[in-house]
């Protein structure tokens, strides 16, 4: 029996996601061509129907879904048994890093340049998104680790801690929950701004806060920076990571932050990959070489 070749199922991948054979193409670094070619062949292998092409859209059939399905299980493992080799932890090479926005521009000006002197021989290509899309990726093979804030729920994940971050309240220097002697949620919990739905960081403010009308309620802003902003204008207080503070997030305006009572005010960062990845000693020689980093 003639069986699919990994280029087949590769381009047959692409062209899911893209959606566009053109772009599909691009992505496999291969002409139109050799990419439409590539799944012909594949179709008339397996004997199937998996695309239907028109002049405007690219749509796949039923059982063109379940083909890239099994399809990314394939190039998974055949990922998996090309990294047995390279398995002994040295930071070298190509590494796909994912990191969330409410950690990225604060974590990485100290990681990258330390990395770059540390590590001259790691190629690291960083990829910016919320939590969800992060899972997806590791799971699709898409990305190699990405730096995550729990509590979030991520199945079939292994994970090295780096470090916890706590949450404190932010609000105008002038605002009178500065001067409170001991912190009343009365005094600023109606009031609070949150990032949108998608970012991690909201869901543990709504939480931590337990107060679901919040949701309803509560003005937002797509970043950090534009929430302090809001907060610097007097529209409201927010709830700040620890380590957005100490990268100088609130420099030259008039905020103030305090931390917050509870003692599970914080999330845990933490670098992840898929389980039983064959370079997890790779990514826990990574998540030390973060944690010194932050030395």
């Amino acid at each position: 029996m003639t069986l699919p070749s990994l280029k087949q199922l590769r381009y047959l991948v692409h062209l899911y996601e893209h959606r566009n054979f053109s772009r599909a193409a691009e992505a496999c670094n291969v002409t139109q061509a050799a990419l439409s070619s590539g799944i012909q062949e594949l179709e008339a292998l397996l004997r199937l129907r998996l695309v239907e092409r028109t002049r405007r859209m690219v749509a796949f059939t039923a059982i063109g879904e379940q083909v890239v399905e099994k399809a990314r299980e394939m190039l998974r493992v055949a990922q998996d048994l090309g990294n047995i080799g390279h398995g002994d932890g040295a930071l070298a090479g190509v590494l796909r890093l994912g990191i969330i926005p409410t950690i990225g521009p604060f974590l990485l000006p100290r990681l990258l340049p330390k990395f770059a002197g540390s590590y001259p021989l790691l190629e690291l290509h960083v990829r910016e998104e919320f939590s969800a899309g992060l899972c997806t990726a590791l799971g699709r093979g898409d990305l190699d680790c990405a730096i995550l804030a729990l509590p979030y729920p991520c199945a079939a994940l292994d994970y090295d801690a780096l470090f916890d971050d706590p949450l404190m309240l932010a609000f105008h220097a002038d605002d009178p929950v500065g001067c409170q002697p001991t912190l009343d949620e009365a005094g600023w919990i109606d009031r609070l701004l949150l990032l949108p739905d998608g970012h991690c960081l909201r869901d543990h403010a709504l939480s931590l806060c337990g107060r679901a009308d919040l949701e309803r309620q509560a003005m937002s802003a797509s970043t950090l920076q534009t929430l302090v902003h809001l907060v610097d204008n007097r529209l409201g207080v927010t709830l700040l990571p620890e380590m957005a503070v100490q990268a100088g997030l609130l420099n030259g305006l008039h905020v103030a932050t305090r931390a917050l009572p509870d003692p599970d005010a914080k999330r845990r960062i933490v670098l992840a990959w898929r389980s039983g990845a064959a370079l997890s000693t790779t990514y826990q020689r990574l998540a030390q070489a973060i944690r010194e980093a932050r030395r």
